[in-house]
């Protein structure tokens, strides 16, 4: 149980990814909340962690800066402690050539994923400041590092947001035992694909990258010592190009 202890707030954890991790977390001992819009969804990956953490549902839009002030400090007045951020809540739309693109669908993706992981970020550093530690992870995307048409120009530059806003906590932040995790992977097989242009065949989900497999480096960073700080991980399955 080498996260016992430990509490950690999961953003878009109604779903792939996020549920993932918030299993693989509480099966670490930790105390999780799994934040997200809608409470059906929550309540049934709650209801799927069989280990004998304590995970909790709350209903939370992260772009809503009040509630995401909320959240933070009911987990605070609850467990006396935040010890890990996993900003994970990202969305992306069928629309994505700039011929296509909208002027509310680039406000949406930069609002969700970019704006959306600041307003978690700058609501957790307080208490995490308080503590002298704490663990910030952003789940990020290749298209963060090498944009792309594929993900088209929002999702990219949403993406490469995030990660300087990742990089530029952990160098203000390190000063507080404060450290900034970027996870950028490749394709995954969530529901997030249903979003492509072009659909994914079911024969080549299997062979991308699994929320689990996510979940699994989210989890090797969160185990790491307090002493260790790991900026950015890139992780794809074999075959998609990355250089």
């Amino acid at each position: 149980m080498l996260l016992e202890g430990k509490v950690a707030l999961v953003t878009g954890g109604g779903s792939g990814v996020g549920a993932a991790v918030a299993q693989q977390l509480a099966q670490a001992g930790a105390q999780v909340v799994v934040v997200g819009r809608r409470a059906e969804q929550l309540q049934a990956v709650c209801a799927a962690i069989t280990s004998g953490a304590q995970v909790r549902p709350i209903v939370a839009d992260v772009v809503d800066r009040a509630q995401v002030t909320a959240l933070v400090k009911q987990i605070v007045s609850e467990f006396g402690r935040l010890d890990m951020l996993i900003n994970n809540a990202g969305v992306n739309t069928p629309e994505r050539r700039l011929e296509q693109l909208s002027d509310e669908n680039w406000d949406y993706l930069m609002t969700v994923n970019a704006t959306g992981a600041f307003n978690m970020i700058q609501a957790v550093l307080p208490q995490m400041r308080a503590q002298g530690a704490g663990l910030i992870i952003n789940i990020s995307s290749i298209s963060g590092l090498r944009a792309s048409t594929l993900a088209g120009a929002a999702y990219s530059a949403s993406k490469h947001a995030l990660n300087a806003l990742s990089k530029v906590v952990g160098q203000e932040e390190e000063q507080h035992g404060i450290r900034s995790t970027i996870i950028s992977p490749g394709d995954i097989n969530t529901p997030l694909l249903d979003k492509r242009p072009v659909p994914v065949s079911a024969e080549q989900r299997t062979k991308i990258l699994q929320p689990d497999d996510i979940a699994a480096a989210v989890l090797f960073v969160a185990t790491l010592p307090a002493h260790v700080s790991v900026p950015e991980l890139v992780i794809k399955p074999i075959g998609q190009l990355y250089s």
